[in-house]
């Protein structure tokens, strides 16, 4: 689009300083063009604004619903399911350079913060205080709250402290006719009226904007101690995980390797898993007796059958116990590197019933055997959500083929077991016509009647979640 178009000769009249906010060279337009997603369309946008101030959002999103130009909002790019990616001639609404923590409030356990404040960097300010704002993304060094609520993000210790949505009190939101609104509350309680910012969350960013974010906080987490167990079946893993629960043990972390994810890690040189193990589970309690549960759960494990079990005595045995998670994904890349041409690591989104997770993880496996394809399952088996990686050759057009038939089995199989198609990374465009075979006829009529309700002229991140 040429700089004379009435888009951008508007945005630079009511946008005093329109060269720091608005940028059209093709390299900007390239790298903001999508999120983290494979499989999911991308446009090429017109411009891309980096606003800084909730009165830049107004102004371009004014402007753009009197043109009738779509405006598709943005943070880290780290999203999953395409829900960042632009639309041809859209405004990219990039709301990164909004990163300021405004206030914390020990007294009221909470943080006003903009949408651009990275997730760890918020974590570590409210901790000066002897606060913590619990949710931990994979992404959470580069990830933005902004990004968090668009997407209603989870991460390892929600199994016990919950999602983002628990700690989302309030919401200061552009419309899409620009107009400003805020939702929610300061108080503990709150119940006048529908609630608006729950809708919000998670709605990647189809109904409103968020420039601002009222966050509730915590005390900080007391030290944690954790424990690794191998399994040579799935079923001894699930019957484990079953029994931790049943027994009234509330983890602060409870995550799941398959075989083959656990052989990776093993092959990337992490010293305490043992190769050939059908699963392992990584199991951490920041309870107050973190010692007496590690037993407890320790015997557990043993009972469901392990073979190999390590219980940290020290608060370094256990970070080096969890560092055995965080090393998949160097992991994985490592095979991927093995692959040769354009190898691509797909990271799928379905939670279970925790009571079919070792189904549901045997039925990968017969997934990727059928399409003769490697497949990673790891997860949060707390809560049942599992991330199927499947790591192709993107350069193949046959595996590129056969990756895309497995991620259509992996999500009629998650739906088969009373399942949902995502559990924390959002619906964007890579699951929207499996949103509509999850949901109800009914259901799936309201929720479009709510997007047309916000967004009447279907400008604000247009194609994404549902068709309006």
């Amino acid at each position: 689009m040429s700089p004379e178009t009435p888009l951008l000769s508007r945005l630079r009249t009511v946008l005093p300083d329109h060269a720091d906010v608005l940028h059209t060279d093709p390299e900007t337009l390239a790298a903001h063009s999508r999120d983290a997603a494979p499989f999911s369309e991308a446009g090429t946008p017109a411009a891309v604004a980096f606003p800084r101030t909730a009165e830049h959002v107004q102004q371009i999103m004014r402007t753009a619903y009197e043109l009738g130009v779509p405006v598709v909002p943005q943070g880290a790019r780290t999203g999953l399911a395409g829900a960042a990616n632009a639309v041809d001639g859209c405004v990219v609404l990039n709301t990164a350079r909004m990163d300021r923590i405004l206030e914390i409030d020990p007294a009221n356990r909470l943080v006003r913060c903009e949408p651009g404040v990275v997730t760890k960097d918020l974590n570590d300010a409210v901790a000066e205080h002897g606060l913590s704002y619990p949710p931990d993304p994979a992404s959470w060094e580069t990830c933005t709250i902004g990004g968090n609520i668009a997407t209603g993000a989870g991460g390892i210790c929600c199994v016990k402290y919950g999602v983002t949505a628990d700690y989302v009190l309030g919401l200061d939101v552009v419309l899409p006719d620009g107009r400003r609104m805020r939702t929610g509350r300061d108080t503990v309680k709150g119940v006048a009226g529908y609630d608006l910012t729950r809708l919000l969350i998670g709605s990647e960013g189809t109904l409103a904007v968020t420039v601002g974010a009222t966050l509730g906080l915590r005390p900080v987490r007391p030290p944690a101690l954790s424990l690794l167990a191998q399994f040579p079946t799935l079923v001894q893993a699930g019957e484990a995980v079953a029994a931790i629960t049943a027994a009234g043990h509330v983890p602060s972390a409870l995550e799941l390797l398959d075989g083959a994810t656990s052989q990776a890690v093993a092959d990337h040189g992490h010293p305490l898993l043992e190769p050939g193990a059908a699963a392992t589970l990584i199991v951490e309690s920041d309870s107050a007796e973190p010692h007496r549960d590690l037993a407890a759960m320790t015997l557990l494990c043993k009972s469901a059958g392990a073979q190999h079990v390590v219980t940290a005595a020290t608060a370094e045995e256990s970070r080096r116990i969890i560092e055995a998670r965080r090393l998949v994904t160097p992991a994985l890349g490592a095979f991927a590197a093995t692959l040769g041409g354009k190898p691509t690591a797909f990271i799928e989104d379905v939670a279970v019933p925790r009571s079919e997770l070792a189904k549901f993880i045997g039925t990968i496996e017969e997934i990727a055997r059928r399409h003769r394809l490697r497949i990673f399952t790891l997860g949060h088996a707390g809560d049942g959500n599992l991330h199927p990686t499947v790591v192709f050759d993107e350069s193949d057009a046959d595996e590129f083929r056969r990756a895309q038939l497995a991620y259509d089995d992996i999500m009629a199989a998650g739906l088969a077991l009373g399942g949902t198609t995502t559990g924390e990374h959002g619906i964007g465009t890579l699951k929207r016509e499996w949103l509509a075979r999850e949901l109800d006829p009914v259901s799936l009529d309201l929720q479009r009647g709510i997007k047309r309700l916000f967004d009447p002229e279907n400008l604000l991140n247009p194609g994404k979640v549902v068709e309006a």
